[in-house]
């Protein structure tokens, strides 16, 4: 029998489904004025089964997709497969492999330090490619990287160290905590002790601890079949662990918060003794039903009182959204303005939504601007590209690739950050539909070897 339409998981059709064929176009379609100030490359990845198929989308082969941005032009759009292992020796995308730290998927993050591009997921090692999105081999840190690697390590715009974690352990100490130096040389890896396996998708860094995020989406191995097997738990508990960034496990302290979810925080910092931290908080993930999407994040903020040794948690907006980012170089700092995309909504268990907004923040006082895309427009993450001849924090560019659902077009909008509800300053045309992906970044010439 045929599988009609829906019974298709929802991520393999419509604009979530993959592509196959990797592409270089140079005639590309610009409205607007790109700004000259802009030298570099826009690279965002995203799961893609190579195969045309996998159990979750979180499991699909790793695509990156590349605008080149020069003198005032759109210079190329290319897509390419990151060619691990998975891709190189024609293994079948169904499973992953998790004792092989090289057989990775590359889908989630991109990230640029110390002169390598790196792509990310969560449970292998890193993989590098160059300025032109072509495969250069994995990275485990001169043989030093023992475990896999977050998909969202940290880089301090102060001392360019790169700061990571490991939950992908099935044995104590379940967590490990990664730093890596600015001339990428990985210089210590500690063990922290938590009771539980649990999905630590992202943490958080500041100018002098880093704090782990343990929430209860649990270990459970009877949902293995569904392709990711955590479920949320919240009798586990939920706490957040604050440690000094060369600290060890002995210098942990542990805060118990209520029961919740993040998958991305916006950034954190510290002042005085106390850590504030801007995160997408959600009731719980992958929860009590199959509708993992039935919930979605919307802005809070942790504020953890080293003295007293309490954290207030309080709801700063009511608009759900998600994928939230900072400039670059306010990491870690006492950021002013934060950028997220919006999500459609909770109760939609098919999907999950992007909604047609991407929303800028002021952190310090909770206003918030929205630049809407379009009725029938889906948003991909805000990112930051910062005027290298300004020094304001929001002075730049906030850019995405966004797809038109009515047109099943693809585009990249560059948004003055300034003048946010305005429209783009400049849209370029892609010339292929490019899926719904995870997340990117901006990588300037300046910041490549």
């Amino acid at each position: 029998m045929a599988v009609t339409e829906n019974q298709t998981p929802w991520h393999l059709r419509g604009n979530w489904a993959p592509v196959q064929d990797e592409i270089v176009e140079t005639e590309l379609l610009v409205e607007g004025a790109i700004p000259p100030q802009l030298e570099g490359v826009y690279i965002r990845t995203g799961p893609n089964p190579k195969s045309g198929s996998s159990p979750h989308w979180f499991m699909g082969d790793g695509m990156v997709h590349g605008v080149r941005l020069s003198q005032g032009n759109a210079a190329w759009y290319r897509n390419r497969f990151v060619q691990t292992p998975n891709i190189t020796d024609d293994v079948s995308s169904q499973t992953v492999d998790v004792s092989d730290l090289s057989r990775g998927s590359a889908n989630t993050h991109v990230v640029a330090h110390s002169g390598k591009i790196l792509c990310l997921e969560e449970g292998h090692w890193p993989w590098e490619i160059d300025s032109n999105l072509n495969t250069v081999g994995y990275e485990n840190f001169s043989g030093n990287l023992k475990t896999s690697m977050t998909a969202h390590p940290k880089i301090c715009p102060e001392t360019g160290e790169l700061l990571a974690f490991s939950y992908f352990s099935f044995e104590q100490p379940f967590l490990t905590y990664h730093r890596i130096n600015s001339d990428g040389q990985l210089i210590q890896s500690e063990g922290i002790e938590i009771p539980n396996m649990v999905m630590m998708h992202d943490f958080n860094v500041t100018r002098n601890y880093v704090v782990f995020m343990d929430l209860p989406l649990v270990l459970n191995l009877s949902l293995l079949e569904t392709g990711v097997p955590f479920g949320f738990d919240p009798s586990a508990g939920a706490r957040l662990g604050v440690m000094p960034r060369n600290g060890t496990n002995a210098d942990v302290r542990w805060f118990e918060i209520d029961p919740c979810y993040v998958f991305h925080p916006v950034n954190a910092y510290d002042i005085d003794e106390k850590i504030v931290i801007h995160v997408s908080r959600q009731p719980e993930a992958f929860g009590s039903s199959s509708d993992d999407y039935a919930e979605v994040g919307r802005l809070w903020r942790w504020t953890i009182d080293l003295s007293s040794g309490t954290v207030t948690e309080e709801q700063i907006d009511d608009r759900p959204g998600d994928f939230g980012r900072v400039a670059d170089k306010v990491i870690g700092l006492d950021a002013q303005y934060g950028y997220l995309m919006a999500m459609a909504g909770e109760g939609n268990s098919e999907e999950p939504v992007y909604g047609s907004a991407l929303w800028k923040y002021d952190l310090h006082t909770g206003e918030c601007w929205e630049h809407h895309l379009g009725d029938t427009v889906r948003g991909g993450e805000p990112v930051f590209a910062p005027d290298p001849n300004s020094a304001g924090e929001d002075e730049g560019w906030v850019i995405a690739i966004v797809h038109d659902e009515g047109k099943n077009s693809s585009k990249l909008i560059i948004i003055d950050a300034q003048d946010f509800v305005a429209d783009p300053v400049a849209v370029v045309h892609l010339p292929r539909r490019v899926p719904y992906g995870a997340h990117g970044s901006w990588v300037p010439d300046s910041a490549v070897i």
